[in-house]
């Protein structure tokens, strides 16, 4: 649980213009969620596509360094989308989200997953052949990871 005195702030998001016209609208919240989880399958696809490759499971004729390079800008335009929706849903419901462990799992688990996309998992870094080991411990760590992040963005919702 973060410090109390964290509340501050995320009252003050709570009540700021954006958070307030989302959460007192019948329409925005679902419609931004949608798009959200929409921003969720295309970035699932262009990881899953790449972790697959390196746990040896399909696309075996191609590089997985090309194979990332290639889906990198599915990768990067989701996760566009994916923050500035999820900023927006967060301003709507900023204190729920500050008494939510979920959420702080996610927060907690994004950076790491992101980061180790972009500078472990990197198409640059995979530019020679990893080993057998060491592409399956790719795949499997990246996998893990985002499938935290997805299952406790989720699990907001519900708890």
């Amino acid at each position: 649980m973060p410090p109390e005195g964290w509340i501050v702030f995320f009252e003050w998001c709570e009540a700021t213009v954006l958070g307030t016209a989302v959460r007192n609208s019948v329409y925005a919240f679902p419609l931004i969620e949608a798009v959200h989880l929409v921003a969720l399958c295309v970035m699932g696809g262009a990881l899953i596509m790449v972790d697959l490759r390196l746990l040896g499971l399909g696309m075996k004729d191609q590089n997985a360094g090309q194979l990332a390079r290639l889906v990198r800008p599915w990768l990067v335009g989701a996760i566009v989308v994916m923050l500035s929706t999820g900023v927006l849903l967060f301003l709507s419901e900023a204190i729920k989200c500050f008494y939510n462990t979920s959420f702080w799992v996610k927060m907690i688990t994004l950076p790491i997953a992101l980061g180790f996309t972009f500078l472990v998992r990197d198409p640059r870094i995979m530019k020679g052949a990893p080993t057998l080991l060491q592409s399956r411990m790719l795949g499997s760590v990246s996998m893990a990871l985002w499938f935290v992040v997805a299952a406790a963005g989720r699990w907001i919702g519900y708890s």
